[in-house]
């Protein structure tokens, strides 16, 4: 009796013609969902990336040929929904999704070459506990905040505040960790209460990246070519905001800083520390919209949910090697006239990535006791083959030691990264803390 309880409550999930069903599943029911899809199809692989305040997993599906572990020259793509708890839309549209490719992969040709191509790592929801405390509210449920009352779009390292307190709530540090475990090429945390693509810089502190009335960032060619990607393949946002109670938006975009001040936001996090250039997408006016309309927004999402997935193969990707073709991690791979707060580093295994729109650019690449080399690329359209270019940088030895770059600023070390704070995840003893502490001087003086 109870096994054929259970069925009868997991066949609840999907609907009569098998596929998974529109409507809002509680956090036990989304567990149950993608273990299910991570035991049937083996280009899945699922893992928690931390937890909640109140304890609940913070679950991530890869998909992927090889979905467990980074292969060279495949990048690193992911999706963050339901950061606002009662920002619903996302969560439901990121369960979709899923769905989509699991049953499109090898026989839909955009998802198997996004998927043989691509490494996409999938947070259905970084708020939980938000999520389970909402209410159907259009606009005005509770549940934005995490358990601890605090907004976690709020809660990142800012490289334009002096006001950080670094108490980072659970959640927040759980991004920030993952973030040093992937190399992530492209992101978009999803939204509600709006219908526009927002992109970096969310904040300013009046310098130079003050233009106009927008905190312009150094990839502000690519980043707005992002937000278009979406907006133009979304079957309503390049018209504009349509909300009855929100401002239009030319072409269905804004600069997030030109839209409103944002500290502490996970966008300009991402872009400045991870290397990771992300946007912010906000899908629907109700923040918390009645089930009925939820098929109507999956067509209207889902072919630009795709699309800007493809976007991760613009610019050029490779490998920094020394002069006998060994791979030089921390390497600096700069663009001529791109001076970006934390210039852009080869990561562990000697890769870069760099988005670039097609054009020719200089690049300047530097690595302690190697001469300086300065390359011009010619970069073409990569999104159309489902790979950016690949150009390997070969360094050569200098015959007298040189100096470490001058650059990163000390803008790059985010402050309070390894304070241990109490909560479920355990915290470095002072040993581990000292031993990080040591690591991040090294690497930012270039002797790792």
């Amino acid at each position: 009796m109870f096994l054929f309880a259970l069925c009868l409550y997991l066949g609840k999930l999907v609907s009569s013609g098998g596929s998974l069903e529109f409507r809002y599943h509680n956090t036990v029911e989304v567990e149950r969902y993608l273990r299910d899809v991570n035991n049937t199809f083996d280009f899945t692989h699922l893992h928690s990336i931390g937890k909640s305040v109140e304890g609940r997993d913070l679950w991530v599906l890869i998909l992927g040929k090889n979905p467990a572990e980074h292969r060279m020259g495949i990048p690193e793509f992911k999706y963050v929904g339901n950061m606002h708890g009662n920002e619903v839309v996302g969560r439901v549209l990121l369960l979709q999704l899923i769905d989509h490719l699991t049953r499109g992969y090898l026989s839909d040709p955009l998802v198997t070459r996004l998927l043989n191509s691509t490494r996409v790592h999938i947070l259905v929801s970084m708020n939980p506990d938000g999520f389970e405390s909402s209410s159907r509210d259009c606009m005005y449920s509770q549940g934005r905040f995490n358990k601890n009352g605090i907004d976690l779009n709020r809660n990142f390292p800012d490289a334009f505040s002096k006001k950080e307190s670094g108490m980072r709530e659970m959640e927040v540090r759980a991004i920030m960790d993952w973030l040093k475990t992937e190399s992530f090429v492209l992101s978009a945390n999803l939204h509600g209460g709006a219908v526009v693509a927002s992109y970096p810089y969310d904040n300013s502190n009046g310098g130079s990246e003050l233009q106009s009335g927008s905190s312009v960032a150094p990839d502000n060619d690519v980043l707005i070519q992002l937000a278009k990607t979406y907006s133009y393949t979304h079957s309503q946002m390049h018209k504009g905001d349509h909300c009855y109670d929100s401002k239009d938006f030319k072409e269905g975009i804004t600069n997030g800083y030109y839209w409103y001040p944002l500290p502490g936001g996970m966008q300009d996090y991402n872009y400045v520390w991870g290397q990771c250039l992300e946007i912010t997408l906000e899908l629907s006016c109700c923040k918390y919209p009645p089930e009925s309309d939820l098929p109507g927004l999956w067509d209207a999402n889902r072919a630009a949910l795709l699309a800007y997935m493809q976007q991760v193969h613009l610019g050029v990707k490779g490998q920094v090697l020394d002069a006998e073709g060994n791979p030089l991690q921390n390497a600096l791979v700069e663009v001529e006239g791109r001076q970006n707060l934390c210039p852009f580093r080869t990561d562990r295994h000697g890769e870069y990535y760099r988005l670039l729109l097609p054009g020719n650019y200089t690049f300047r690449v530097t690595f302690p006791g190697h001469q300086v080399l300065m390359e011009t690329l010619t970069v073409p359209y990569g999104p159309d083959s489902f790979s950016a270019l690949v150009h390997n940088f070969q360094l050569q030895r200098s015959a007298a030691a040189t100096p470490g770059p001058s650059r990163p600023t000390q803008s790059c070390t985010p402050p309070q990264v390894w304070r241990p704070l109490g909560g479920h995840s355990p915290s470095l003893g002072p040993s581990g803390v000292t031993i990080l502490l040591v690591l991040l001087v090294l690497r930012d003086t270039m002797l790792l």
